[in-house]
């Protein structure tokens, strides 16, 4: 028999929260290891246990689910993380993907729906709302677009990509070290890489360029 894919719950609404307790916990496949009602507790959880599947709303008290999920990347815990959410705005949505989230549904989504994105997500497939996929096929086509139109961001290393996008989201060399868990002088090195690669002179210039295409790289 396959293992059960173990799963913590985290929501600050407890009538919303016991019906998706409710609902998973009729799943053969899955087992629900513990719920939180806030993202500290969440994140206490997930140190501990150690499970397959973190589903986190967004908006949750002391710790929202953003925090929860770049606390999770710099302690290298291993766990993919749904997004279950009343935001269907495109800025959340990519926040969202740039943080390596796989999972993303809105709340309105069925019990059977919450299920199959677990299980795609599980075995390392992204999984979104049908209401989002359209905003991926524009993102798709603006990357496309904008990749022939700056050749050099085809060499950047996946690390200078995550370190760009991170300069997209106005962060110093200091946060993005700490949220790395790499040196400052490292992420200043990637900083430099980064703009002879992109032909971009200086460090402000290169700052200015990741906010305009935020959403494009």
């Amino acid at each position: 028999m396959d293992e059960r894919i173990r799963v913590v719950i985290a929501e600050d609404h407890p009538f919303f929260r016991e019906g998706m307790r409710l609902a998973l916990g009729k799943a053969e496949t899955l087992d629900i290891v513990a719920e939180a009602s806030d993202g500290l507790a969440a994140l206490e959880h997930l140190r501990s246990l150690r499970p397959a599947i973190a589903i986190l709303d967004i908006s949750l008290p002391r710790m929202n689910g953003f925090d929860v999920v770049r606390a999770i990347r710099q302690e290298q815990i291993p766990v993919e993380i749904v997004f279950l959410t009343r935001h269907d705005d495109e800025e959340m949505f990519e926040a969202a993907l740039q943080l390596g989230v796989k999972g993303y549904l809105l709340k309105d989504c069925t019990d059977t729906e919450l299920l199959r994105c677990i299980t795609a997500v599980s075995s390392g497939q992204h999984y979104a709302s049908p209401s989002m996929t359209s905003y991926l096929v524009r993102k798709t086509q603006r990357i496309e677009h904008f990749a022939e139109q700056v050749p050099g961001l085809g060499q950047l290393t996946p690390h200078e990509r995550t370190i760009l996008r991170l300069i997209a989201q106005e962060k110093s060399s200091k946060e993005i070290a700490r949220e790395l868990g790499i040196a400052r002088k490292t992420v200043d090195s990637h900083r430099s890489n980064i703009c002879r690669k992109l032909e971009i002179a200086g460090q402000h210039a290169l700052t200015r360029f990741a906010a305009r295409h935020r959403l494009e790289i």
